[in-house]
């Protein structure tokens, strides 16, 4: 106990770590106050109805980025898109480095530069992801109370300006919110900045969905009740699931040591059942709204036919259809392989290994072996797509499971389960990773001599 508390403290004693510590803290804090500030021209009658209209209805993806976002959304606030655009223009420049063979080859040649190089058009990138995602969500809001318009968005002469400063807004946020990331990775916790964005947004909200679930007066202690045991249950599985590694032994020559040959080291490299993390939910989430978002343009459209078949559209890839959470389901799981197979051809581990020496037994260096880990990759990342995918569609599963033994709101169920399941995933990952980057400053400030115990 004595050197748990003498680990743990050295975390406030140490000058540096605690700057560190504070700066983190600090930005969150500025981030935080920063959500709550509204979008110019916003109708708050409006925004009103509109909150009432997802209150009631257990919301979509909208719901699913409120709860990610610490409730920005709902409030259209000028950090409503959060970090969530430049994560889209992120993965879509990763996904063109197979696809593209030159930027395959400059990868090869020059891992170092061409990373770089996509991290600047990420940027690029990032500004039209954010105007489309937040004209796609001014559509949408304006169509989810007929007669109700939150903000009057438009090109004509007398809505242009405000359209504009609305838009321009919006994008300023996001990119804000991209900035105080990136201070947090480069001044607080090395690496962690978009990860504890994404992390106060869901910590922030977890009140409100508690107070949600209170305010039902008939149901709130077994609603209560189910929450915790959901909730340890799903910890559980993750930290279960997404610590699952298939480690393949590795040879390593033996060297010429005082004339003398030393003896081969054998080792294992660990591949892990889940590389993408929570990327394939964010980004089938994304896939799946744009035919909501495309189908806003026409929904107030003078045709009744058009009219009718935007609001079919709307309606099929909401979260009370069936079908979404089909589709939702299949793409988690395609898009968990692809992902990962992306990532993993760009590692590149046969030639990383074949320039250190190393042998996988039984396999020729360089190509056979990347075709091996690849395959043996592929093999284990299967029961982790299953397990993202079942992740994502846990509060259509549970919610169904309410209303079959009759208790609990559909609010209070979307908001529960969110939590507990993609919310949690998000949120098990980021403390697990702030542990070892406490733990590895821990022991480079004292020279693995002290180090946080579990």
């Amino acid at each position: 106990m004595n050197k748990t508390w003498s680990a743990w403290s050295y975390l406030w004693k140490s000058v540096d770590i605690r700057r560190m510590l504070l700066m983190t803290i600090g930005l969150l804090v500025i981030y935080r106050l920063a959500a709550n500030v509204p979008t110019p021209g916003i109708d708050a009658n409006a925004l009103k109805q509109i909150q009432q209209q997802l209150a009631a209805s257990g919301g979509n993806f909208f719901s699913f980025l409120d709860l990610l976002s610490g409730g920005t959304v709902s409030r259209f606030s000028l950090l409503s898109m959060g970090v969530y655009p430049y994560i889209t223009a992120q993965i879509i420049i990763q996904l063109l480095v197979p696809i593209i063979p030159a930027l395959q080859k400059q990868m090869d040649k020059d891992p170092k530069e061409t990373r770089k190089l996509m991290e600047k058009w990420t940027i690029y990138l990032t500004v039209p992801m954010a105007a489309l995602s937040a004209i796609g969500q001014i559509n949408i809001f304006n169509s989810l109370v007929p007669g109700t318009t939150v903000l009057d968005f438009g090109i004509t002469a007398d809505k242009i300006l405000p359209s504009m400063t609305a838009l321009l807004s919006m994008i300023a946020g996001t990119l804000f919110a991209i900035w105080l990331g990136e201070l947090i990775s480069e001044k607080g916790l090395k690496g962690q900045g978009l990860s504890l964005i994404i992390f106060a947004g869901i910590v922030a909200r977890m009140p409100a969905n508690l107070a949600n679930i209170m305010a039902d007066q008939n149901n709130r202690w077994i609603m209560l009740f189910l929450m915790i045991v959901i909730i340890v249950l799903t910890i559980f599985a993750i930290v279960y699931v997404q610590g699952g590694q298939r480690r393949v032994v590795v040879l390593y020559p033996g060297r010429m040591i005082g004339g003398k040959m030393s003896m081969a080291v054998k080792t294992t490299m660990p591949l892990n059942v889940n590389m993408a993390g929570m990327i394939p939910l964010i980004f089938a989430s994304a896939i799946l709204q744009f035919p909501a978002i495309l189908s806003s343009y026409f929904i107030r459209n003078t045709n009744v036919s058009v009219a009718a078949f935007a609001q079919g559209v709307q309606s099929t890839f909401s979260s009370n259809s069936t079908i979404y959470w089909v589709l939702y389901f299949f793409m988690v799981v395609v898009f968990t392989f692809f992902y990962t197979d992306v990532l993993f051809s760009q590692q590149n581990y046969g030639e990383e290994l074949k320039k250190a020496g190393a042998q996988v037994p039984g396999f020729t260096r360089g190509e056979p072996t990347q075709k091996y880990l690849t395959k043996v990759q592929r093999r284990i990342t299967l029961p982790g797509a299953l397990f993202l995918g079942l992740v994502a569609i846990l509060p259509f599963v549970l919610s169904l499971f309410l209303k079959v033994i009759g208790i609990g709101s559909g609010a209070t169920s979307a908001g529960l389960f969110l939590v507990s399941s993609s919310g949690l995933l998000i949120v098990v990952g980021v403390v697990r990773d702030i542990y070892l980057s406490l733990n590895s400053e821990v022991k480079e400030h004292t020279n693995g001599v002290v180090k946080l115990i579990r």
